[in-house]
């Protein structure tokens, strides 16, 4: 189960198609330093790439300037982790060296791991155009949408970049003035299960 809905596939080799992964570079700078839940078949080309499930992205450290997550959707039944693990290792890495991150992720609003990870703690969301987001899988483009809306969630400082590049591929929304705010009747501080 992923964002409250059934996962279809149990590929962990769901890549990020193409004009994300320049887009995601553009607000970076060129550079993506850090892919931690990367695949044999992903074109994202990071400095550093943690290929899954050989490596733990979570179990990582994350000192890195600029970190780019396609995490998997589904839960990882042998370490226990779902996506959540994922977004709150992104709120907890940019609080502990400042760096900026963008993560590709299942719309999921209403969700105990949005209100501790990206309320208050993200910068900003694009949530993108494509209706169901055509992903690669092992490397190719096969044209199977995404059964989801999918979004990119910002941690970082600048704000003006990443709306300038994505708001072309869909609502860029500033979140930043939710810092500091209980988001909830159930808020939580943050905490990672590794």
């Amino acid at each position: 189960m992923s964002a409250g809905r059934t996962v279809n596939s149990k590929s962990l080799t769901w890549g990020t198609p193409v004009k994300y992964v320049e887009a995601v570079k553009a607000v970076f700078g060129g550079t993506i330093e850090l892919d931690p839940c990367s695949n044999e078949y992903s074109i994202v080309n990071a400095e550093t790439e943690l290929q899954l499930p050989e490596n733990d992205g979570l179990k990582e450290r994350w000192d890195f300037a600029t970190i780019y997550v396609n995490p998997p959707y589904g839960s990882d039944r042998q370490r226990g982790t779902t996506i959540k693990n994922w977004l709150a290792k992104c709120a907890l890495t940019r609080k502990e060296y400042g760096n900026e991150i963008i993560a590709l992720v299942p719309v999921a609003t209403n969700t105990g791991h949005w209100k501790q990870s990206v309320y208050g703690q993200a910068n900003a969301i694009c949530f993108l155009y494509d209706t169901r987001l055509k992903f690669l899988e092992n490397g190719q483009d096969v044209g199977k949408g995404a059964p989801m809306s999918c979004c990119m969630i910002y941690w970082g400082d600048n704000y003006n970049v990443f709306y300038d590049v994505f708001i072309k591929y869909g609502a860029v929304v500033d979140i930043s003035n939710l810092h500091g705010v209980e988001i909830g009747p159930k808020s939580r501080v943050l905490k990672l299960k590794l």
